[in-house]
Order: structure tokens, then sequence, then C-alpha cells
């Protein structure tokens, strides 16, 4: 018995590790192998209204990473990308209401692991609007130490409340993105 928790343990802890190997991250995620080219737009108005019989979702980025200048993370809702944000920055997009998982997806070269993930579930209600902040945080002192930006780097996806959201769009560029192909 206890052998059987010490692998159960171990293996606990490889999925934790690889985003790759979680079994909830892809249905969130969209496909691995989409890249995206990214645009900045600072005569974006927002529009904090949903359109009729749908929920509006603002994802914005707070770059708090200090080992690059601009962090890229993909956006994606229910299984496909909706976009992707560099630096400080948002987007936004419709969703119907029900249940819906989201997912910001940081990939990296300077990441050993090459990628960090982060997940959150929510139901949408028709009109109402929602905003996500994805804060990448940590960073070396040396960008030599790769193992130091393993340790001290994260990716955080939270539900923020709409006084919060509402100044992180106002005062960020809007993030026109688009799938490279």
């Amino acid at each position: 018995m206890k052998t059987a928790f010490v692998v159960f343990f171990l293996t606990s802890f490889a999925f934790a590790q690889n985003p790759d190997r979680i079994p909830h991250a892809q249905p969130a995620c969209g496909a691995p192998n989409v890249e995206f080219q990214i645009k900045m737009d600072n005569t974006q108005s927002p529009d904090f209204q949903a359109e009729s019989g749908k929920a509006l979702v603002y994802v914005a980025e707070d770059q708090k990473f200090q080992a690059a200048k601009e962090v890229t993370t993909r956006v994606g809702l229910d299984g496909a990308w909706v976009g992707a944000t560099r630096g400080n920055s948002y987007v936004f997009f419709s969703v119907d209401p029900g249940e819906h998982h989201l997912c910001a997806d940081w990939r990296s070269s300077l990441l050993a692991a090459g990628r960090l993930v982060s997940l959150f579930g929510f139901t949408a209600e028709a009109g109402k609007v929602y905003y996500f902040r994805v804060r990448t945080t940590g960073g070396p002192s040396s960008m030599l130490d790769r193992s130091a930006l393993d340790e001290s780097a994260s990716l955080d996806l939270d539900l923020i409340n709409s006084d919060e959201g509402k100044l992180l769009v106002s005062t960020s560029p809007y993030s026109a993105s688009h799938p490279k192909k």
C-alpha cells in the first residue's frame, strides 16, 4: 500500500510539472502548435456592454515578469485559442451562457519546461461582463541561470472585480492577434 501511494504521488508530481500531460489542460487550451501574430492597437475603445444573449469576457495580461521584455500569453476557451496578449495588453470575446473553461498559456524558451499553464472554469450568464487577469511574475537576476527562472516564474489566471478589470483594460492596449499561417 505504501509503495502504491509513493508511485501515485510521484506520478501526480510529474503531471504537475508538465502541463502538456495535464488531462484537463487540453480541453481548455487550443492546439499546441498554434502561434500568433500580434499587433498592439492603442485606438481600440473598450465596450463594457455584452451583446444581447451573450456574455463578454476580457482577459488582461498584467506582466510582472522581469527576465523578458514582453511575455506572450495565448488565451484559450473550451479547447480553442481565442487570441493572445503581449505584455500589458488585453483581448476580449463574447461567449454563450453556460459553463466555460479558460486557459492562459505561456510558452518560452526561457523556461526549461517550455510552458506554464493556468486554468479557470466559470459559468457565464447572458448580459454579464467578466474580467480575468493573467499575471506573469518572477524572473532571475541572471538570465544565465535557467533553473532560477523556472523556480520563480509563474502564470496566474484570476477572475477580478469589474472596477479593477475596467482599470486594467482602459489603461492597456488591445492585443489584435491572429493565428500565424
